[in-house]
């Protein structure tokens, strides 16, 4: 496991703070919003993503290194027991990846930091599956 040296910028500052972190969330969701390819991973969500949005917000800002702004909300996220009323397969946890990836693409994620960030969200991600495919 590489230990990043002391006084490095957390992945949050890296990202550009809570203003990177929003336009991440927002590019993200409004991809999965649009994008036809997402419709299993859509269809799991809200009529209006206003909520999702926010959550993921609160949730990224605290995961990346910077204000725990989910867990004063609503505690531990606890992300497998919160998602196992949802049907995730293989498919949705892809669709969820290729969003992510897109919108770290298109908000100018860093390359090395979209990659290690990459690695982090497909374990999450798996872990998060509850059906076979």
């Amino acid at each position: 496991m590489q230990i990043d040296p002391p006084n490095t910028p957390t992945p949050f500052e890296r990202i550009g703070g809570e203003l990177g972190t929003r336009a991440l969330v927002d590019r993200f969701y409004d991809l999965m919003d649009l994008d036809p390819e997402a419709g299993e991973l859509r269809a799991l969500h809200p009529s209006t993503l206003d909520g999702s949005r926010d959550k993921l917000f609160w949730f990224l800002c605290g995961w990346l290194g910077g204000p725990q702004h989910y867990a004063d909300r609503f505690g531990h996220p606890m992300l497998r027991a919160r998602h196992l009323p949802f049907a995730i397969g293989i498919k949705e946890r892809d669709q969820w990846l290729a969003c992510m990836q897109q919108a770290m693409n298109e908000t100018e994620v860093e390359p090395a930091l979209a990659q290690r960030l990459a690695e982090s969200f497909f374990g999450t991600a798996d872990w998060m599956r509850n059906k076979g495919v």
